[in-house]
């Protein structure tokens, strides 16, 4: 998108610009009417367009190319030009978007210093919302255990396909950070990502919010679909789309141009899509609440996000990025975390998955002290961190109708299967920190028949025979 479209119905006046602008490094294209203009358009959007404002033998002038133009690639300059001009057809003009109005004749230096600005606006204006989109959300995913490296794998085998993507898995667990990674690694990280929360938009407004529409009073409103062109829209709980909408999508998908709301044009998009959910689609569709054609077109590529449960080994990694991440954006205080905040941490269980653990971090330095290590205290919470002060510990029901002899031996097993899914399953690192030999947690946990319960047990396995003694 470099090159510069002159579209003027007088042969003589397209010739000398486009002259003039080869001889200054630019490389032109011309059309002498609106059927060519739309043409080059759509054949591909130029850097800038240099736009006569009275077309002769034209289904359209120079204000209603301006308007199609500003609807479709709202970041192509114009510069319209005209010999019958006036103040109002120049404040029409800009008022449908133009960059600059110019009446012939014109001076050529000084269409060649409007056509250096509006090139400079446009190329600063496009770098602006890039760094905005960059800045707006992270796409790393943070991590390195077995799950986790699993799920970049996948998602780097996708990245520099068009493929349509759904994400499964459970809430909080990172879908949509895992489509942010897609978007950013994949050719179209230069073009937008378009988040759609099927589940918070009004069934009865859906349409409207991803078409956009039309209207004499307020004229034309670009949906959703319109500013993910070029680029990624990502359908967040995809099952939650009214029965309506889904039909028009799976239209969008194999059309690729739709119609507004109250509109008789069509527009046309370049999207991929990634979709997630949390749901079982194929029982959905099996229920009759969700088209199957839909479905099979959304799940190409189907990738699984794993919950926090299978990527334990992550916690502390993440608890830091958090940490730094409302340190940049809140100034919330930059603080470590102590040994025993990331056992506690770690020993935890996260039904909200990765969501649930940054609100604890954010709670935890919004509440907490200004310096000093986070400890296991002020992640426990309140209540359970008074227990602790006091040397005590709260028992259930439960535990205190039991022999001290069957307690215990609850307590060990829940407790070295606790440690055993922070550390993947690895002997050796679960052994160092509970202060045993390597060989005696190897038979206290066959005693305990903890390799049968524990989701561990590939690994604990393996570290036994001493074929995997490291899983990550």
């Amino acid at each position: 998108m470099g090159d510069i479209l002159i579209v003027d119905d007088e042969e003589d006046i397209r010739t000398l610009i486009s002259d003039i602008l080869g001889d200054e490094g630019f490389d032109t294209r011309t059309a002498a009417n609106s059927e060519e203009a739309m043409a080059e358009l759509n054949r591909e959007p130029p850097g800038l367009m240099i736009l006569d404002i009275w077309l002769k033998d034209s289904r359209m002038d120079g204000i209603d190319i301006l308007k199609v133009t500003k609807r479709d690639n709202p970041d192509v300059p114009i510069i319209i030009i005209s010999g019958h001009g006036n103040i109002e057809i120049a404040v029409a003009a800009i008022k449908q978007g133009a960059y600059d109005f110019i009446e012939k004749p014109f001076n050529i230096d000084q269409l060649l210093v409007v056509i250096s600005r509006a090139m400079e606006t446009s190329r600063l204006r496009r770098e602006n919302s890039e760094l905005r989109r960059k800045e707006l959300r992270s796409a790393n995913i943070i991590g390195t255990s077995p799950a986790c490296k699993a799920l970049r794998t996948q998602l780097d085998k996708v990245t520099k396909s068009n493929g349509r993507v759904m994400l499964t898995g459970p809430s909080g667990s990172g879908k949509e950070i895992a489509a942010r990674y897609i978007h950013a690694n994949s050719d179209r990280a230069n073009g937008p990502f378009v988040s759609v929360s099927s589940a918070s938009i009004a069934p009865e407004r859906m349409e409207e919010v991803l078409f956009g529409r039309e209207s004499t009073e307020r004229g034309i409103e670009q949906g959703l679909l319109e500013e993910a062109h070029g680029g990624v829209v990502f359908f967040d709980e995809v099952a939650d789309m009214p029965p309506g909408t889904q039909s028009k999508i799976l239209r969008v998908l194999t059309e690729q141009q739709f119609q507004r709301v109250g509109g008789t044009d069509k527009v046309r998009v370049d999207l991929r899509v990634v979709s997630s959910t949390t749901r079982d689609l194929e029982a959905e569709v099996e229920a009759g609440k969700f088209r199957e054609e839909l479905f099979h077109r959304l799940n190409v590529v189907p990738i699984m996000v794993p919950d926090l449960a299978d990527r334990s080994d992550d916690i502390p990694e993440l608890a830091r990025h958090f940490i730094a991440s409302f340190n940049k954006s809140q100034g919330l205080p930059l603080r470590n975390l102590a040994d025993d905040a990331v056992a506690m941490l770690q020993s935890m269980t996260w039904p909200g998955n990765v969501r649930q653990l940054k609100n604890t971090i954010e709670k935890v330095l919004i509440l907490g002290a200004d310096k000093g290590d986070i400890t296991a205290t002020e992640v426990e919470g309140e209540s359970r961190a008074k227990g602790q002060d006091s040397g005590k510990a709260v028992l259930s029901g439960d535990f205190t109708n039991m022999p001290l002899r069957q307690a215990r031996e609850i307590f060990e097993r829940e407790y070295l299967n606790t440690q055993l899914n922070r550390f993947g399953g690895n002997i050796s690192r679960a052994a160092k920190f509970v202060g045993m030999e390597r060989s005696a947690l190897h038979r206290k946990l066959k005693s305990l028949n903890v390799m049968a319960s524990s989701r561990n047990t590939a690994a604990v396995e393996g570290t036994a025979t001493g074929e995997a003694e490291e899983t990550a």
